[in-house]
């Protein structure tokens, strides 16, 4: 008989049933001899390979891979954790004592172990500049904190359940937008004789949430139109369980981002409340007690103003460059 022609090996894949069982066993001797993805080598080639390879992560890991190559989060987390820091324990860098003043050394320039001179009241000015740095902070977290919690709750609930909720919820937000903010703090903290810092930050509080609330409010609006929101309501789940399982956590990227932002500004209002005398008092020490105090002296002594203020200024921006970072990672699209 004549012999048959060779044929290739690609042929025996078109012939028959045996030859495709033939190419499926080499191709599945070859997929054993690849080192998997889970083994530490490389990833195989194709489809399933580049799924691996692109592995789905969610916002929040997202964000942190995004925010750890952003030189602006760096420099600014960085500057936030040593003002936390001195916070806590400001005898780490300053061994005075913020309340000791001479009056014979007033409106001195810097001298050996004073870098920063002294005031007008012979107070050393790196000491009180450090141990502002708690006040300055205490005030900005915990207002931060009270506003974030009051106006994401309220904000919420009115974006989830809407109607007249939502309505009053809207008009008593416009009633306190309609405050001016300076205004409020002259008029609601002149009758406040306690020297602590409570009574600011309550006043910011309530006049701060307003703002998250409206974020919070759109924000949830947005999410809870979503597919996966509508599932959950179409398999019976409950209504709370929606809100907290399904909506709140996709719901906070916003509020987070403005509330680090108006931290810093929260900084900067208790210190121009200081400024006016209707915020925290002598002997409590702050930056805007004692760029007020200073004021009068700018020609005599600018030192004793200028550490205060560029110390306020380098706070409010770092807080303000961090929101910014966290809007960029959190919401690329607003890049």
């Amino acid at each position: 008989m004549r012999e048959q022609p060779h044929e290739p090996e690609g042929a025996i894949a078109a012939t028959g049933m045996g030859g495709g069982m033939d190419l499926a066993a080499s191709e599945a001797a070859t997929l054993e001899r690849r080192p998997s993805a889970a083994s530490g080598g490389p990833v195989p080639e194709g489809p399933k390979g580049a799924a691996e390879r692109t592995r789905a992560r969610s916002l929040w890991s997202d964000a942190w891979h995004d925010l750890r190559r952003n030189p602006v989060f760096i420099v600014s987390g960085l500057v936030i954790l040593f003002l936390v820091v001195i916070s806590l324990r400001p005898s780490l860098v300053a061994s005075g004592n913020p309340l000791d003043c001479h009056l014979s050394k007033a409106q001195e320039g810097s001298g050996p172990g004073h870098p920063f001179g002294y005031d007008g009241q012979g107070c050393d000015v790196y000491t009180r500049t450090v141990y502002g740095a708690r006040t300055s902070v205490t005030v900005g977290v915990c207002a931060t904190l009270g506003v974030a919690l009051l106006g994401s709750v309220l904000g919420g609930l009115a974006g989830f359940f809407g109607g007249g909720w939502d309505s009053v919820l809207s008009r008593v937000t416009d009633v306190f937008f309609a405050i001016p903010v300076v205004l409020g703090g002259l008029v609601l903290l002149s009758v406040v004789t306690s020297n602590t810092v409570w009574p600011v930050i309550g006043f910011m509080v309530l006049l701060g949430w307003p703002q998250i609330s409206r974020i919070a409010r759109g924000s949830v609006i947005t999410v809870k139109e979503n597919d996966y929101v509508q599932a959950a309501r179409a398999l019976g789940a409950s209504p709370s369980r929606i809100l907290l399982r399904h909506i709140a956590p996709n719901a906070v990227a916003p509020v987070i981002v403005v509330a680090t932002i108006a931290l810093g500004t929260y900084i900067a209002l208790e210190a121009t409340l200081s400024y006016l005398g209707v915020g925290l008092k002598p002997p409590s020490v702050s930056w805007g007690i004692d760029i007020s105090a200073a004021s009068p002296y700018i020609r005599n002594a600018p030192h004793a103003l200028l550490w205060p203020s560029g110390a306020l200024a380098v706070t409010v921006l770092a807080f303000i460059m961090l929101g910014d970072a966290l809007r960029d990672a959190l919401d690329p699209r607003l890049r």
